[in-house]
């Protein structure tokens, strides 16, 4: 994590803020997200429907993909000098561009993309997300995520 003042942070515009390390995305943790999330269709749970699909394997749900976002982006954060809070703001595009098949591993590359004065002091952070699969030249998403950064 960097605390910045807001033009330090405005110097990092389109610069990589970081890059995650190798997560594995096995079976059990796409079995999990399915349960919680009722999103259990075969192409995700079923091992042996799946090698018979197109993917020839099971492959992570989409939105499993994008809950991970979060967790990859926490200690890359950019915080404005005097904020006491973040709140997740939202999203303002996902694409999904590869499938994850499972026993993958991916990674997130973090790139600030803009950083906007609200009023009350409040700094809202749009940040870029690609999500890379190890040994795939294509992406398995790119997101951009938004953080409201709230001032004393």
């Amino acid at each position: 994590m960097q605390i910045l003042p807001l033009e330090g942070m405005k110097n990092l515009l389109g610069k990589e803020i970081g890059c995650s390390n190798w997560f594995p995305i096995d079976q059990e943790r796409i079995d999990k997200f399915a349960h919680c999330t009722l999103e259990n269709h075969w192409v995700h749970v079923d091992a042996e429907t799946a090698k018979q699909g197109f993917f020839g394997k099971t492959i992570a749900q989409g939105n499993l993909v994008v809950s991970l976002l979060t967790h990859f982006h926490e200690r890359f954060m950019v915080i404005p000098e005097g904020a006491v809070m973040a709140i997740y703001y939202g999203m303002n595009k996902i694409r999904h561009l590869s499938p994850v098949k499972v026993d993958s591993k991916i990674r997130d590359r973090i790139v600030l993309g803009d950083v906007e004065e609200k009023n009350n002091g409040r700094i809202l952070t749009t940040v870029h997300h690609i999500v890379e699969i190890k040994g795939n030249k294509k992406p398995a998403c790119y997101a951009e995520s938004l953080t409201l950064f709230l001032n004393k």
